[in-house]
């Protein structure tokens, strides 16, 4: 039975980064879980791949029918912002592993789901300094750049990946993300672990 990977992190972990250099070189083994967000596109990001970019009534229809699995809310500098993660008929077990980005409540919704033996999380841990310096490089170059919300975030992810949440979602696997070969490899090899048991 196939697993899901689920990277966590805080803003400017490098979440996408890595996201994207593991389902390159694991293409064949891994299928992307891409999340539905009613948040603007950025720059470079693309509809389908990156998320699924969709208006506020898109997200009604899907909690009608009950296609959520779990749903986000974000109050920003920019309105309100909905992430989730759907049940869109994509996701099948028997076909093989699945690779998504998420947060602690969103992993414990995934697990309510497909149970704990199926979602495996995957902590990106990176100092603070480099986080914020990757944060504002990226919001430099976005054509309306929106500091007070790139601040609410970076105070928002030390409450929500406190050391105290990280355990109460019982999050193994840590990663240090300092250099993406370096990170990447180690989620190999976590990954093999897994699929040998």
């Amino acid at each position: 039975m196939g697993k899901i990977f689920c990277i966590l992190g805080k803003s400017g972990a490098g979440k996408d980064t890595v996201f994207q250099g593991f389902l390159s070189k694991h293409s064949d083994d891994f299928r992307p879980i891409v999340e539905y967000t009613t948040r603007p596109k950025r720059p470079k990001e693309i509809n389908g791949k990156s998320y699924y970019f969709v208006a506020e009534s898109i997200f009604s229809k899907l909690r009608e029918k009950g296609k959520i699995v779990e749903e986000r809310v974000y109050h920003t500098t920019r309105g309100v912002w909905r992430y989730a993660t759907v049940d869109d008929g994509k996701i099948d077990f028997s076909i093989g592993n699945y690779l998504t980005i998420t947060t602690p409540p969103a992993l414990a919704a995934l697990r309510s789901r497909f149970g704990d033996h199926a979602v495996i999380a995957l902590y990106l841990e990176v100092e603070d300094g480099l986080r914020l310096k990757r944060l504002i490089h990226r919001e430099e170059k976005s054509d309306a750049p929106d500091y007070a919300e790139l601040c609410r975030r970076f105070l928002s992810d030390e409450r929500d990946f406190s050391i105290s949440e990280l355990g109460r979602y019982r999050i193994k696997y840590h990663i240090s993300n300092r250099k993406l070969a370096d990170c990447i490899r180690c989620i190999e090899k976590i990954v093999n672990e897994v699929l040998s048991k």
